[in-house]
């Protein structure tokens, strides 16, 4: 997802690689732009450094190029030019907009017993005087670790939630990020805001792609809740 906001140009967990199998991960399609198409780029929020989908190798190849690179404190060790923040450390922006505050917010990549397993992975909250307050869930699966968030930053206006009901075989059924019910709940926690899926499509291990989780919002009648971004469209969220 790329984010303008408050003058600045944010992206998010980039993976550019065409279609194939990724070690246990496979991608079903490209990307909807040219990596090159994007600048100029402020920063790239990055909820974690270790898997395909959320870090290619093409994505890898454009940090060198970004200004500021901010993920988990052991995504910047292995990276090397990032800058790890710890769960509810903020730091400032460095592009020429606004002044904007990023906070580091907790995720977990799925239930207690596996994400360990998995990795470190943080979500972003997004602060600017006279903006609307921006949460980036990240992988996560727990609505419970997103009310972490809300209790923190009740006017959360734009939710960026990561979606898919991601999940792979050796785990069974486990979610290792939301599905429709759980961005449904996501959404309750701040009732007012724009809550806008990504993190849905393009790839096997998403369970509920993007068809499904509208699907869901259209069964139980809270279509109305979602903010829907075709894939390479631009959009304006007041």
């Amino acid at each position: 997802m790329v984010i303008e906001y408050a003058g600045q140009r944010l992206l998010t967990d980039p993976t550019f690689d065409p279609p194939g199998n990724y070690g246990n991960l496979t991608k079903l399609a490209g990307p909807a732009l040219d990596p090159q198409d994007l600048w100029p780029l402020d920063a790239v929020l990055l909820s974690h450094d270790e898997h395909d989908d959320n870090l290619d190798m093409a994505g890898r190849a454009i940090l060198p190029q970004v200004q500021q690179v901010l993920t988990t404190p052991s995504g910047a060790q292995r990276l090397g030019r990032a800058r790890g923040l710890e769960p509810w450390e903020s730091t400032e922006l460095l592009g020429g907009g606004e002044n904007v505050t990023v906070t580091a917010v907790p995720a977990q990549h799925g239930p207690d017993d596996v994400a360990p397993h998995l990795g470190e992975v943080t979500g972003f909250v997004l602060e600017s005087p006279g903006s609307p307050t921006v949460y980036i869930s990240g992988d996560n699966s727990e609505v419970g670790v997103a009310a972490t968030v809300a209790e923190r930053f009740p006017d959360v206006a734009i939710a960026l939630v990561f979606a898919g009901g991601a999940g792979i075989e050796r785990l069974g059924n486990v979610l290792l990020t939301v599905d429709a019910e759980r961005v449904a709940s996501i959404g309750d926690l701040w009732p007012d805001a724009a809550v806008v899926p990504v993190h849905i499509e393009d790839w096997e291990h998403f369970r509920q792609p993007r068809q499904d989780l509208i699907a869901w919002f259209a069964d139980h009648h809270q279509e109305e809740r979602l903010t829907l971004v075709e894939r390479g469209e631009r959009i304006e969220i007041p």
